[in-house]
């Protein structure tokens, strides 16, 4: 069965979805036959790529609420983050673009590194002093490499500004074909769909559903045709 997660690092609620869901997924009897894959969604794809301002500055514009208004609300995200074992920063953070994110998370789904890569884009973007937005391209080359990928290969994709970004337009357009407009996004085998960061008990439910309403093999088989098998093949005898 394929989970495929629509997210962008920029998402707090993504942040935290992601370890409700894998909590759910620890607990399923059949997680190691659950592929899961990584889309892009970018929450603020118009920001251009040197444009990064503090958090609560862009929540207050963005929300038409006072900065009081947003530290609350990233005090309760703080909460909701540490009830998952998540550490977050209330204070402190910033935001940008995150379109080269999202590319090298392509790249590194070619490479077998993309939960590893998403999940040290998150913890640097929420947890860490360091700023995924503010540094260039020198930071997301360092968590690039600390989640087993090619330092030569990550500045190579970073310097092109066209590698891999099909791949993330298309997981765009499929997200708007899906109905997703926002995110987290699960989609559970093309057959369920779950939004936002729900409890671990929704995903248990939704595993367990898309689990059991996978449609079994129907046999064509009108008896009589070779095949070959483990004891080999057929030889015709005439």
């Amino acid at each position: 069965m394929r989970v495929e997660i629509w997210s962008d690092i920029a998402c707090p609620w993504c942040y935290v979805g992601k370890a409700r869901f894998e909590k759910a997924l620890a607990a399923f009897p059949h997680r190691d036959e659950v592929e899961v894959v990584h889309r892009s969604f970018e929450l603020d794809p118009g920001r251009a790529k040197d444009d990064v301002q503090p958090v609560l500055a862009m929540l207050s514009k963005k929300y038409g609420m006072s900065e009081a208004q947003a530290q609350a609300g990233e005090d309760n995200l703080g909460a909701q983050a540490a009830a998952e074992g998540l550490e977050y920063r209330t204070r402190g953070r910033d935001h940008g673009n995150t379109f080269d994110m999202h590319r090298l998370l392509h790249f590194a789904k070619e490479q077998g590194r993309q939960d590893e890569l998403i999940q040290l884009l998150y913890r640097a973007n929420f947890a860490e002093e360091r700023s995924v937005f503010s540094e260039g391209t020198g930071r997301l080359i360092d968590i690039a490499v600390a989640a087993g990928l090619d330092a030569a290969a990550v500045r190579e994709v970073l310097a092109d500004p066209a590698a891999y970004a099909d791949e993330v337009r298309a997981d765009e357009r499929e997200a708007a074909e899906l109905g997703a407009n926002g995110v987290p996004f699960f989609v559970l085998d093309r057959k369920y769909g779950v939004s936002g960061a729900q409890p671990a008990e929704v995903f248990t439910q939704a595993l367990s559903q898309a689990w059991g309403a996978r449609s079994p093999l129907k046999l064509i088989d009108e008896g009589g045709a070779e095949a070959c098998g483990p004891d080999g093949c057929a030889v015709p005898q005439h």
